[in-house]
């Protein structure tokens, strides 16, 4: 459906923006190669972006391999590439002799001169900044443009979400292919020495990410004493080229059994004998990050295992837990999309024009943000506003949740509130119940307190009330313009209550039987009833 929607997109006349997010493995470089094939088989050039060197070099392996006997001229641009062969490759690319360039940063320089391009592909959009990115619209504006990642920035993902961009998910995983078992714990001996050692029996390898380059070497020596019969290589970026390349192409061939390196193997690499990986100071990293360097394993039919680990001693800040339990309990196939927007909620989505990639939702949250940006874009349209129910303010004096003991996994807890928000009759809200029923046991009274004031939020909707507010065995209704009933069936019906009075800021005050929400759904379908009665 992918690799469809993508070529439906460039042969219509505007000119292609797609976000293709799929999970690590999922096939997202296939979408990519047979969009560059329709480019090149149109006598474009395409040009890959990618944001390291080692993924260059692998993506051009595989391009390589994928596109023999066809007649397609591949080129190479990163720092491992010597000046002269650069030299050259630039040439071909002016003079319109090469097809697909893949590159680096490279790829946005001053000489880099295309004769006909019609694709950009970026890989990992999430790695680079804005001011990359502009360069790269600046590369040529009537281009098509492909972008791949498994866990889009929140900025990329909300454009999406709201139509400036489309987008494809990827959800069906490779066949045998299994989830990655998460683990997050604190560091300590007896951990890694049982995470190597297994992985070791089974004739695989190790990942160990350490992202500081100052003490790599420390904890080099520190896992060297751990396990003395282990062959261990370091690789981070601030190494000469062919030094790199020569680590990362001794492991790729089996030549170590552990390798400890920072993120530099964050991107894409494809290394299917390493299933186990071990996190350092996992509190540190991005949640995109995380995912993507827990994708590193688990690209083969064997079971593959992921370890976060935190300091012994630290107390981990609010935020930090959140991220770390979040990626614990996505450890299912396809989780990426999903990951992406938490990852949305926690930090914001940035501006849509200007520097900004994340923040500033935040203080909000993101269901409103989203809403206002609607119901702005329906004003300049001159659009109706619709009634909204997330406008109606609810405070009860008695709790109304979904507790945690009832429902153990965030997860699923923000999910049902989230169905409860959006339901929109009462017969949703009771099949709601029954579901939650049949996977939970019965509901505990906080939360049948929640279905009566969603049942109660749903009622002051119908009638225009703004604001419930019930304690004390009293309810206030704050009404707002959409509340026009027949005065004289107001009146006669407000005389039938008890210690009923008209509140000077627009609304009325009613006794009540108790202070449950179900109370006061009672009260309001009275209400209901008595002004939309049919005349006698």
């Amino acid at each position: 459906a992918a690799i469809h929607a993508v070529i439906q997109d460039m042969i219509s006349p505007r000119p292609m923006d797609r976000l293709v997010c799929g999970d690590v493995g999922f096939g997202k470089t296939e979408v990519a190669m047979r969009a560059c094939l329709k480019a090149v088989s149109n006598d474009f050039q395409a040009g890959v972006l990618v944001p390291t060197t080692i993924l260059a070099q692998q993506h051009y392996d595989t391009f390589v391999e994928r596109f023999q006997g066809q007649a397609v001229n591949i080129g190479l641009l990163s720092r491992f590439v010597p000046p002269k062969e650069v030299k050259a490759t630039l040439e071909k690319l002016k003079a319109g002799k090469l097809d697909i360039l893949i590159g680096t940063h490279r790829l946005l320089s001053q000489d880099v001169a295309w004769g006909k391009l019609g694709l950009l592909v970026i890989d990992e959009e999430q790695r680079f900044g804005v001011k990359h990115k502009e360069k790269i619209k600046q590369v040529k504006t009537h281009v098509d443009c492909l972008t791949l990642s498994a866990t889009p920035i929140p900025r990329t993902l909300h454009m999406s979400m709201i139509g400036v961009r489309d987008i494809s998910v990827i959800n069906t995983p490779p066949m045998d292919r299994r989830a990655i078992r998460t683990r997050l714990m604190k560091l300590n001996d007896y951990v890694i020495t049982e995470a190597v050692t297994r992985e070791l029996r089974r004739g695989g390898q190790v990942f160990f990410v350490h992202n500081r380059v100052e003490d790599i070497q420390e904890v080099a020596g520190y896992l060297t004493r751990l396990l003395p019969k282990v062959k261990i290589a370091v690789a981070h970026g601030q190494m000469a080229e062919h030094q790199l390349e020569e680590i990362m192409f001794g492991f790729i061939h089996k030549e170590h059994d552990l390798l400890l390196a920072t993120t530099i193997v964050e991107s894409g690499l494809d290394i299917p004998n390493a299933n186990t990986i071990l996190i350092n100071n996992a509190d540190k990293f991005g949640l995109s990050q995380l995912y993507q360097l827990r994708g590193r394993v688990g690209r083969a039919k064997a079971q593959a295992y992921c370890y976060l680990l935190t300091p012994k001693e630290k107390l981990l800040p609010e935020v930090a837990k959140k991220r770390l339990n979040i990626l614990s309990e996505l450890n299912h196939l396809g989780a990426g999309f999903k990951l992406a927007s938490y990852d949305l909620e926690l930090r914001g989505a940035g501006n849509l024009l200007g520097a900004k990639q994340s923040g500033h939702i935040a203080q909000v949250g993101y269901e409103l943000y989203a809403q206002m940006i609607q119901e702005a874009v329906a004003k300049l349209k001159g659009e109706e506003k619709q009634s909204d129910f997330s406008e109606i303010k609810l405070h009860w004096s008695l709790p109304a949740n979904l507790p945690e003991q009832w429902i153990p996994s965030m997860n699923q807890r923000l999910d049902a509130y989230k169905q409860l928000a959006a339901a929109k009759a009462e017969d949703e809200l009771w099949q709601l119940q029954n579901d939650l029923e049949d996977r939970f046991g019965p509901p505990p009274g906080e939360a049948t307190r929640l279905l009566h004031a969603m049942q109660a939020r749903l009622w002051a909707a119908k009638l225009g009330v703004k604001q419930l507010v019930l304690e004390a065995g009293r309810l206030k209704l704050l009404v707002g313009e959409g509340f026009t009933p027949d005065p004289v069936r107001m009146m006669k019906w407000l005389q039938g209550q008890t210690a009923s009075r008209l509140l000077p800021q627009g609304g009325v005050e009613l006794a009540c039987p108790g202070n449950e929400p179900k109370d006061a759904v009672n009260l309001l379908k009275a209400l209901h009833s008595a002004l939309h009665q049919e005349a006698a």
